[in-house]
C-alpha cells in the first residue's frame, strides 16, 4: 500500500487485493439494492432508501403545543449536523405506526467518519499479527463441549493496530471503507458528534444550547439511538446486513445456552467494549465462584456428616442434661424461665455452619479472593491488548471531556500539556461543591444507621410481645415445625424482613441523590463521573446491605450483662434490654440474616430487571402487533423498546446482587454461611443469561463506549477482600462457639483424655432466683407450668463466678483465657491469610508475558512502519517531480467543520 520504488510484491498485491475488493463491493451493492422496492427497503432494512447509505443513528420527535420554539431547535441542529458532514433523511409521521412520531435517520460518510477516527485515536489495524500465539490452555480439549462454534465467536485475523491518521489512510488496512469501522465504532462517533453540536445560531452567544442530551431533556426530540441490525429472533432479510443481533440471541441471550462460553468478541464488537468488558468480569466471576461453591459445599456436607457427633449438641438435647438445666429469662417481665433443651433443633442447625470447617473455609476465602482478583486482572490485560484497549484511558481522560463541564465550565486556563485553552472549575467552587457532597453524603448514611437502630429497638421490643404470645400458640403443637418457630426465629425473621424492605426504600430514594449530587459537582470526563458515582453508591449501600448483618455478626449477645445487672439499648428505663445469644451462638441468626437478604435481592432484582421491562415493552407494543410486519420498520421497533440509559451498567455492577450484594455476602460473612457461593453461582448463572437476553431483546441498542476495566470497582474490590479477612477472623473468633470450645478442650476438660464433655454445664453460668430485681422477674403467669419455688437457681450464657463466691459474679479466669485466644486467633489468622495473599499476589503477574511481547513488538513496528512509510513517500514524490526541491504538501481544505475545539 505505499507504492513507489521498494514496493515488495506482497504490498503490490495487498494494494490489488484493496483497491478491486472496494470497486466490487461498490458494485454487488449497487446491483442488489436496485432490486429492492422502496416500500419494503424503508421498512425491513437498516439503510437509507437508496439502499446504499447505512443507518447510523436515529432521532425522533413528535410535534406539540410548543411545537415552533421546538421545530426552531431543530432546524439549526439539523443545519449544523450537516455541516458536520452528516448525512439526514427524514420519514415523515405519517410512514409511523402511530401517525404521529418523525424519526430522522443520520448516515456517516466515509469523509466524517476518518475525520473523527483521527481526532478520537481510534486503533486500526496497519499489519498482521506475526507474534505466536502460545496461550492455549492445557487439555483444552475437555472444554469443547462448552464452546461455540467459530461463525459466532466471530474470529478475527490478528492485527497489530495503530491510531488512526486520515492522513495516512493507505498505511491501513482498509479493505473496504464501508465496512471498514464496525456499527458500534460508527454510533460511538455519530455520538459523539451530536453531543458537542449546538442549536443555536451563533455559539458564542450561547454555549449552553449544546448537544443531543439537552435537547432530549427539553423535548425537542423524544430518543436517540443507533439501530439493531435485525429482530432478534429471525435473520434480516437483507443479505448484507450482519444479523449479529440474532446470532446473540441464539448462542448468548437463552438460558438453555448457560453452560457454553460467551462470544466476547461478538458482544464488543456489537456493544462497545465498554460492555464488552462487563461480561467478560462477569462470566469470569463465575467461573472462579464454581470452585469456591465447591468447597463451600464440601465444608456444609461435612457439617451434615458430623451432625450426630457434636457432644455439645448432645448434651443440650439430651433430657437429663438439658432438660434439667433452668434458663434465667431473656427479657423483662414477658419472658418466662425455659429450659435449656428447647433449643435443640436451633442447635444442631447451627452445627451445620459452625464446625471445624469453618476455619478452613474462612481462610481459604480468603486466598480465594486473591486469586480470583489477580488472574482477573491477567484476563483483563489479555483483553485490553486484543481489544486494542492499551494505553486507553490516558487518551480518554484528554479527548473526551463532558459536553456538560464544556458548557458549565464558563472559566478557561492554559493547558500546559498541549499549550491550548481549556475549560476549568476554579478550586473554591470545586471545593464548596466537594464540602457539599460529602456532607449529602454523611446524612444519608446517618439516616440508615438511624434506620438499622429502629430495626433493633424493633427487634427487643417484639421479642418480648411474641415470647408472651407463642407460649401458648397452636404452633407450637405442629409435629414436624412446631418446634421450630420459636420468639427468636420469629423475631429474627420479621426484623430480616423489615430490614429489607427499608434497604430497598432506601436504595431508591438514594439512587437519585447520588447522581444529583454528583452532577452538581460537574466531574471532568466520563470516567471521572462514573468513579465519583460509583464511590457515592457504595459508601451508602455497604452501611445499606451489611449494617444489620455487623449488629448481628458483632453486638448482638455482646453486651447484654447479667441477672440483676442488665444492659439496655438506651437506657434503663427504656424497658428495651439488649438481645442475647441463645446457647446455641448467634451464628445462625446471621446466617438467617443473609439468607433472607442475598436471597431476597437477588430474586427482586431478577424481577426489576427482566420482568418489569418486558411488561413495559409489550404493553408499548400492543398496537403494532395487528400490523403486518412490512408496516413496522427497523426504526420503529427499537422506538418502542426500553432505552438504555447512561447508567444502566452502572447499575448492572451494583444493583444486581453482582458486587455489592453477592461478592461482599461472599466474602465478608462468608464463615457464617458455607452456602453463601453456591448461591451466588446459580444466581450468576441466571444473570449473565437474564441480562444477556435483556440487552438483546428488551432495549434499544446502547451507545458503544470504550473502558479498559471495569472502573473504580476494581479498588472496591481490592478493599472488600481485604477487609473480609478481618470480617471473618473476627467471625470465628466472636460469633463462632469454635474458640470457646477448643479452649475448654485443650484448658479445661475434666479428667486427663481430650473430651468436650460437659462443656455445655461450663459455659453457663449460676444466678440466684432471689436476687434477680422485681423489674426484671417474669410475671408468673409467664412462667410454664414445671417452674415451682424448689427451682433456686437458672443459668445464663457467660463465664461468671457462682453465689456465694467471694468474687460472686465477676469474669473467671477462663473468661480472659478465652479472650485472649479469640485475639491471638484474630492476629494469627489474618497474618497468615495476608502473607499468602501478598505472596499470591507477587508470584502472579498482573500482565502475563506473551501480552508484554505483543505490545512491545506493536509499539516497534508502529516506530519503524511509520519511518518507513514517510520514506517510501518522500521518494515517490522526488521520483514525480525529476528529484526537485519538494516543499511540504500544503492539507487539503476542511469540507466540514470538526467539533474538537474542546478536545484537550
Amino acid at each position: 500500500p505505499w507504492g513507489g520504488e521498494g514496493m515488495s510484491s506482497d504490498d503490490a498485491v495487498a494494494s490489488l487485493r484493496v483497491t478491486r475488493g472496494s470497486l466490487l463491493n461498490l458494485v454487488r451493492r449497487a446491483l442488489g439494492r436496485a432490486l429492492v422496492d422502496k416500500q419494503h427497503q424503508s421498512k425491513d432494512s437498516v439503510y437509507f432508501r437508496d439502499g446504499l447509505r447505512r443507518i447510523d443513528f436515529i432521532l425522533s420527535y413528535v410535534e406539540d403545543k410548543d411545537g415552533e420554539r421546538k421545530e426552531e431547535r431543530r432546524k439549526i441542529y439539523e443545519a449544523n449536523l450537516k455541516n458536520v458532514g452528516l448525512q439526514l433523511e427524514l420519514e415523515d409521521k405519517s410512514e409511523s405506526e402511530d401517525g404521529k412520531t418523525y424519526f430522522l435517520k443520520i448516515h456517516t460518510p466515509w469523509d466524517v467518519l476518518a475525520t473523527y477516527a483521527d481526532v478520537l485515536k481510534i486503533k486500526v489495524p496497519f499489519k498482521v499479527n506475526d507474534v505466536p500465539d502460545n496461550h492455549e490452555a492445557p487439555a483444552s480439549w475437555l472444554f469443547t463441549p462448552l464452546r461455540l462454534p467459530d461463525h459466532v465467536m466471530h474470529p478475527e485475523p490478528d492485527y497489530f493496530t495503530s491510531p488512526f491518521d486520515k492522513s495516512k489512510t493507505d498505511f491501513f488496512l482498509i479493505d473496504d471503507k464501508e465496512t471498514f469501522f464496525p456499527p458500534s465504532t460508527r454510533n460511538r462517533i455519530v455520538y459523539y458528534i451530536l453531543s458537542r453540536c449546538t442549536y443555536n445560531k451563533d455559539d458564542k452567544l450561547n454555549k449552553d444550547k449544546r448537544g443531543i442530551k439537552r435537547l432530549l431533556n427539553n423535548g425537542t426530540y423524544t430518543s436517540a439511538f443507533p439501530l439493531h441490525d435485525c429482530r432478534y429472533w429471525t435473520r434480516s432479510r437483507d443479505s448484507s446486513c450482519e444479523s449479529e443481533r440474532y446470532s446473540l440471541y441464539r448462542y448468548w441471550a437463552r438460558f438453555l445456552r448457560f453452560y457454553k462460553e460467551q462470544p466476547l468478541n461478538l458482544i464488543r464488537r456489537y456493544y462497545g467494549e465498554k460492555i464488552g468488558i462487563y461480561f467478560a468480569w462477569l462470566g469470569f466471576y463465575t467461573e472462579m465462584l464454581f470452585y469456591a461453591a465447591v468447597v463451600g459445599l464440601a465444608c456444609f456436607i461435612y457439617g451434615a456428616a458430623t451432625y450426630h457427633d457434636a457432644v455439645w449438641t448432645k448434651e443440650i438435647c439430651d433430657e437429663n442434661i438439658g432438660g434439667n438445666i433452668v434458663m434465667c429469662p431473656l427479657c423483662d417481665k414477658k419472658c418466662g424461665y425455659w429450659k435449656l433443651n428447647s433449643t435443640c433443633n436451633s442447635t444442631w442447625q447451627s452445627h451445620l455452619f459452625d464446625n471445624t470447617a469453618t476455619v478452613f473455609f474462612a481462610i481459604f476465602m480468603g486466598i480465594w479472593v486473591t486469586l480470583f482478583l489477580e488472574f482477573w486482572k491477567r484476563r483483563q490485560a489479555r483483553l485490553e491488548y486484543e481489544w486494542d484497549l492499551v494505553d486507553f484511558e490516558e487518551e480518554q481522560q484528554r479527548l473526551q471531556l463532558r459536553p456538560e463541564y464544556e458548557t458549565k465550565c464558563t472559566s478557561k486556563r492554559l493547558n500546559r500539556v498541549t499549550q491550548e485553552m481549556e475549560p476549568y472549575l476554579p478550586v473554591t467552587s470545586k471545593l464548596a461543591r466537594s464540602c457539599l457532597s460529602g456532607a449529602t453524603v454523611l446524612f444519608w448514611i446517618s439516616l440508615i444507621i438511624a434506620s438499622i437502630i429502629g430495626v433493633i429497638a424493633y427487634r427487643l421490643a417484639v421479642f418480648a410481645a411474641l415470647a408472651s404470645f407463642m407460649k401458648d400458640s397452636p404452633t407450637n403443637k405442629l409435629e414436624v415445625v412446631g418446634s421450630l418457630i420459636t420468639p427468636q426465629l420469629a423475631t429474627s425473621v420479621t426484623a430480616s424482613c423489615i430490614n429489607f424492605i427499608i434497604i430497598m426504600i432506601l436504595n431508591f430514594l438514594y439512587e437519585r441523590v447520588a447522581i444529583w449530587i454528583t452532577d452538581m459537582e460537574i466531574p471532568k470526563t466520563h470516567v471521572e463521573y462514573e468513579n465519583k458515582l460509583t464511590v457515592k453508591m457504595f459508601l451508602f449501600q455497604f452501611v445499606n446491605y451489611y449494617s444489620s448483618c455487623f449488629y448481628v455478626a458483632f453486638f448482638k449477645g455482646k453486651f447484654v450483662g447479667y441477672p440483676g445487672k442488665y444492659a439496655y439499648m438506651f437506657n434503663e428505663w427504656s424497658g428495651l434490654r439488649n438481645e442475647e445469644c441463645d446457647p446455641g451462638g448467634c451464628l445462625i441468626e446471621l446466617t438467617t440474616q443473609l439468607v433472607i437478604v442475598m436471597a431476597g435481592k437477588q430474586v427482586w432484582g431478577n424481577i426489576q430487571e427482566a420482568l418489569v421491562p418486558w411488561l413495559q415493552n409489550w404493553w408499548k407494543s400492543r398496537s403494532a402487533r395487528s400490523h403486518p410486519e412490512s408496516l413496522y420498520s427497523r426504526w420503529e421497533q427499537d422506538y418502542d423498546l426500553q432505552n438504555f440509559s447512561q447508567f444502566g451498567l452502572f447499575y448492572e455492577y451494583l444493583e444486581m446482587g453482582k458486587i455489592e450484594g453477592a461478592f461482599g455476602f461472599i466474602t465478608l460473612f462468608v464463615a457464617s454461611f458455607p452456602l453463601a457461593p453456591l448461591l451466588a453461582l446459580m444466581n450468576n448463572i441466571l444473570e449473565v443469561r437474564v441480562d444477556a437476553w435483556k440487552l438483546t431483546t428488551q432495549f434499544r441498542r446502547p451507545v458503544a463506549a470504550k473502558a479498559h476495566s471495569i472502573g473504580a470497582w476494581d479498588e472496591i474490590l481490592n478493599m472488600i477482600a481485604i477487609f473480609s479477612v478481618v470480617t471473618n477472623a473476627f467471625i470465628v473468633a466472636f460469633t463462632s462457639d469454635m474458640i470457646p470450645r477448643l479452649v475448654y478442650l485443650y484448658a479445661y476438660h475434666p479428667g486427663t483424655e481430650l473430651t468436650m464433655k460437659g462443656y455445655i454445664n461450663n459455659s453457663l453460668s449460676i444466678f440466684n432466683i432471689s436476687e434477680i430485681p422485681f423489674k426484671n422477674s417474669p410475671d408468673p403467669s409467664e412462667n410454664p407450668p414445671w417452674f415451682s419455688s424448689s427451682v433456686t437457681t437458672c443459668r445464663y450464657r457467660d463465664y461468671r463466678y457462682p453465689p456465694g463466691h467471694e468474687h460472686e459474679y465477676s469474669h473467671t479466669m477462663q473468661f480472659w483465657h478465652i479472650l485472649a485466644a479469640k485475639m491471638a486467633f484474630i492476629i494469627i489468622m489474618e497474618h497468615v491469610v495476608f502473607v499468602v495473599k501478598f505472596f499470591v499476589a507477587w508470584i502472579i503477574p498482573d500482565v502475563p508475558s506473551d501480552v508484554k511481547a505483543r505490545v512491545k513488538r506493536e509499539r516497534y513496528l508502529i516506530q519503524e512502519y511509520l519511518h518507513n512509510y514517510e520514506v517510501e513517500k518522500l521518494k515517490l514524490q522526488l521520483s514525480q517531480s525529476g528529484d526537485q526541491c519538494i516543499c511540504p504538501e500544503i492539507a487539503s481544505t476542511v469540507k466540514h467543520e470538526v467539533l474538537s475545539e474542546c478536545l484537550t
